[in-house]
């Protein structure tokens, strides 16, 4: 008896670890568990931790919640514009339904390879080469609802992010979008030197009817141009020439010539020369050429002697 009762024991504790291991179910954090009783989704989703099911019965599949992460193969795309590339990108997506992803689908995450492949060909064949380089958050915003759009209600996933990862350019295209952007550089370069040449041309004529409208300035600025010279070179001392002199100098020589006679008027002497020989004022002579100093006039009045040579004296 006592032996009939150890095996019938035995075979108690077996029974139960084997339905125990039967109907526990151990789902993680990240998981949730879908149970189908005979083939039926029960509506109620299994929470994280130890969960019990009836043996034979039910049947539970354990759906990742977790974000996922795809890439998307090359694909060769025209734009609008007619210009060939090779791209590439990135899905972000993850479950927030795991019924609908597992009745409404088979093999989701292949399902979202495709549509991503296909939405990629899409929306870069309807944007320019310039939007795609230029305005790359606005294509990944609109992959982002494209790809959405089909997968969020019906299949239970919700697209986090969509990323072009490479745009691949053809050598030519390249050649010639340097060459671009080197000119645009080299106007914006030209630009930006003529606009600096006019602001300091404004710049200095404002400087220069300050100082005409100060004398002393003009000597100020002499005086720290020399300052400046001799703290570069110790050994050189340079000193500019005031313009002021030469007008002073160009006054003085002008001092002890006599007036220059305007062409088709007469010098005083001459005038009155013509008045004492009885001519009128239509008789007067017009000398021509450069009036003459005095040193000049003598030979001149020895020439008109007659011989040309200087009188013995």
């Amino acid at each position: 008896m006592a032996a009939a009762a150890v095996v019938a024991l035995v075979i108690v504790v077996v029974l139960v670890v084997l339905v125990a291991s039967l109907s526990i179910r151990l789902v993680q954090q990240y998981q949730r568990g879908v149970v189908f009783r005979f083939g039926r989704v029960l509506e109620r989703i299994r929470q994280p931790g130890f969960q019990l099911i009836i043996p034979v019965a039910d049947r539970m599949v354990r759906v990742s919640m977790q974000t996922t992460v795809i890439g998307v193969p090359a694909q060769g795309v025209i734009t609008r514009d007619n210009v060939t590339l090779t791209v590439d990108a990135v899905v972000y997506y993850r479950v927030v339904d795991p019924v609908k992803v597992l009745v409404n689908v088979r093999d989701y995450p292949s399902a979202v390879l495709q549509v991503a492949q296909t939405a990629l060909r899409s929306v870069i064949g309807k944007a320019d080469l310039d939007t795609l380089l230029r305005d790359r958050d606005r294509i990944n915003a609109e992959l982002k609802s494209v790809i959405d759009a089909p997968t969020e209600k019906p299949w239970g996933l919700l697209i986090e992010r969509v990323e072009v990862k490479d745009v691949s350019l053809p050598e030519g295209m390249k050649r010639s979008m340097s060459r671009q952007a080197e000119a645009e550089r080299e106007r914006r370069a030209r630009v930006i030197a003529a606009d600096g040449e006019f602001q300091a041309s404004r710049r200095l004529a404002d400087a220069s009817r300050a100082m005409a409208n100060t004398p002393g300035a003009y000597q100020l600025r002499l005086l720290q141009t020399v300052v400046d010279v001799a703290a570069e070179k110790n050994s050189t001392l340079v000193m500019p020439f005031p313009v002021e002199l030469l007008s002073f100098f160009d006054r003085l020589a002008g001092g002890g010539r006599p007036p220059a006679v305007p062409t088709g008027q007469a010098a005083p002497g001459l005038t009155e020369q013509a008045g004492q020989a009885g001519r009128g004022p239509t008789e007067q002579a017009t000398p021509v050429g450069p009036v003459l100093g005095p040193v000049t006039e003598n030979v001149a009045a020895a020439a008109a002697d007659g011989d040309g040579r200087r009188p013995a004296e």
